[in-house]
């Protein structure tokens, strides 16, 4: 019965709407008895559903805005008062109807997301080419996709070429080149090409499913005023009971009473709060930034720090293999070959590169390194046909007391400073060779800093593993207030500590495995989501799905956006019942008229907050143009 009522709430809605309507007629044609009728009936129509919430939060052991018109709606009827009754119980469902309307827009970024998710996908299975479900999908399939189609699946071109739209997970709608070997996200759309791929993640676990289920999750939590007027609200609408007993023992006037009881239902507070935080977190989904939270959004918004670290992160995380330099008697394709071997087992960025160079040249790396030490943010030893290597910085070369001759040395410290990484690769205890690695630096990597140094960032500090000189040159071009090279995963942590000791609010991204911990510690924690680690997304408050900074900028002013208008809702509302009050106090302001403003309160906090949902860094890059940044290159 009462989930039948709850389903007609629009059709009670505009039929007690009518019911008024038509006693309006009624009462111009003189007809006051049947207007009177009517106005019952209009009553009893729209009251029936506010009766029964109020009901089934009393269950609950809650009091809530509901029970307040209840009472209200009682007593209007015992004093006689059938129009002010009617129209307060067809303006609260009216009301609620707007506020269900407007909060479903907000959410809307959701839906789209949800709606453009694929439905079936043609594979070949058994030399055979057959459509299926999308669900049905089973990793390692062989996936085709043709011109206008979506990609069901996350996974890795094995053959073709297509121009992708990956505006469903990056938010960025130009269409990215995509070649063998590349990754591809489930739910993006081909502008054009054909592409066969290898299934990687299916079901829940692409992509895209997660940004579902992230935004889902981030939008049903709650800021810290969230909670404080849910706790709030929790002790106000018993106690506005209490005083309209008050009210009517002081004054005698029921009706008084009764209109202070509505009039000071705390609707537009309550709602004000939730509808910002959820418009934030849709916009943010709309434009690639997945904020994990209300509560993420208000920490975020007071965030005066930022610590990057380098690679992948404000560099764009491709490094290639720029010089190959050999002391000894080894040969740089021979070298390359062994390193690459043992460099096979390694996650390392840097030791993938390595592996990519070898790959490049066709070289066969089939044999598996021996006695494989990985040592963490230094390098690595093995043992590969019979030689013992170890290849990392200087630190490992150190720690296994291997000596780097002074020509190696001044080779080396050359190439940081022209901006490469060195990495020594030593054979049975002697440096037989440098491989010199670079990156480049992301081109949104200044503006987007000098951006958030406009919003409210006061220092940023570079972290990195990387070499003394590579770090200082990256400093110097992005202008960072501070860097810090040579740095393991802990070093990282113990520094993003100090910070919050000192009294920042710390915001740590990063893109690797080894930036987890940090990430994990600091206020904040952001990663590059298109080309981090899934351990680093799941770790990090906001995501960046397309792996760019001006992503990160508009991250920063929407969460300061948010929380400003929430503060805005919530001023407003209380502004708006305490002028409400106080014309009821004297006699200025009735039962209709009341709950007519009082509605509109709540449809104005709404309207406001979906504000929040067209909020577009570049609108307001345009607004503040960036000051010049010096940047050597």
């Amino acid at each position: 019965m009462f989930a039948f009522i709850h389903k007609k709430k629009k059709t009670i809605t505009f039929t007690a709407g009518f019911l008024l309507a038509l006693a309006l007629v009624l009462n111009f044609t003189g007809h006051y008895d049947l207007r009177q009728l009517v106005l019952i009936l209009a009553t009893i129509i729209a009251g029936i559903p506010i009766a029964i919430k109020a009901f089934q939060a009393l269950m609950m052991k809650a009091f809530s805005i509901e029970m307040l018109v209840t009472i209200a709606i009682i007593g209007a009827l015992f004093i006689g008062e059938y129009v002010e009754s009617a129209v307060v119980t067809f303006l609260f469902l009216f009301g609620d109807y707007l506020e269900v309307r407007t909060l479903e827009k907000t959410r809307s970024s959701l839906k789209s997301l949800v709606d453009i998710a694929p439905q079936e996908a043609t594979i070949i299975r058994d030399g055979i080419t057959v459509t299926v479900p999308v669900e049905r999908v089973i990793r390692g399939d062989r996936v085709l996709i043709r011109t206008g189609g979506k990609v069901p699946v996350d996974g890795k071109i094995i053959t073709g070429h297509a121009l992708l739209n990956e505006a469903a997970i990056t938010g960025e709608s130009v269409s990215a080149s995509k070649k063998t070997g590349d990754k591809v996200f489930g739910s993006t759309v081909m502008d054009s090409g054909y592409i066969e791929i290898i299934a990687e993640k299916v079901g829940d676990d692409t992509t895209f499913a997660k940004i579902i289920e992230l935004v889902e999750e981030a939008q049903e939590s709650k800021s810290k005023t969230e909670k404080f007027l849910n706790k709030f609200a929790n002790i106000y609408t018993p106690a506005v009971v209490v005083l309209s007993f008050v009210v009517y023992a002081l004054t005698r006037d029921l009706h008084l009473a009764i209109t202070f009881l509505v009039i000071a239902c705390p609707g537009a507070l309550i709602i004000g709060a939730p509808v910002s935080s959820v418009a934030g977190i849709g916009n943010g989904a709309k434009n690639g930034v997945l904020v994990k939270g209300g509560e993420v959004m208000d920490r975020f918004s007071k965030v005066d720090t930022l610590v990057f670290d380098k690679t992948g992160t404000l560099t764009k995380g491709k490094p290639e293999v720029t010089d190959i330099k050999v002391f000894h008697s080894y040969k740089e394709q021979e070298l390359l070959r062994l390193v690459a071997q043992a460099e096979t087992v390694s996650e390392h960025h840097l030791g993938q590169t390595i592996v990519k160079r070898a790959k490049t040249r066709n070289m066969a790396l089939d044999q598996e390194p021996e006695q494989v030490e990985v040592i963490k943010g230094n390098g690595l030893a093995a043992s590969v046909e019979g030689k013992v290597l170890v290849i990392g910085n200087r630190k490992l070369m150190k720690a296994k007391n291997i000596t780097i001759s002074a020509v190696a040395e001044a080779y080396a410290v050359e190439r940081e400073k022209a901006g490469n990484t060195a990495i020594f690769a030593a054979a049975d205890g002697i440096v037989e060779g440098i491989f010199s690695i670079a990156d480049q630096i992301r081109e949104d990597a200044a503006p987007a800093l000098a951006q958030m140094r406009k919003n409210g960032i006061k220092k940023i500090v570079m972290l990195t593993g990387d070499n003394q000189h590579t770090a200082e040159l990256v400093a110097e071009t992005l202008g960072l207030d501070e860097f810090h090279a040579e740095l393991l995963p802990e070093d990282k942590v113990a520094f993003v500590k100090k910070l919050k000791q000192q009294g920042h609010v710390v915001a740590m991204a990063g893109d690797g495995v080894n930036d987890v911990p940090a990430i994990a510690t600091a206020d904040i924690g952001l990663a590059m989501g298109e080309g981090g680690t899934d351990i680093s997304m799941e770790t990090a408050d906001v995501v960046l799905m397309a792996d760019k900074l001006m992503q990160f900028s508009h991250a920063y002013s929407l969460s300061k956006a948010t929380i400003r208008n929430m503060k805005q809702n919530t001023f407003f509302a209380v502004g708006i019942v305490a002028v409400l009050l106080a014309g009821v106090l004297m006699g200025s302001i009735h039962l209709a008229s009341g709950m007519f403003i009082h509605e509109a309160s709540v449809l104005i906090v709404t309207l406001n907050a979906m504000r929040l949902m067209s909020f577009n860094r570049k609108k307001t890059e345009a607004e503040k143009p960036l000051e010049p940044v010096n940047v050597r290159v």
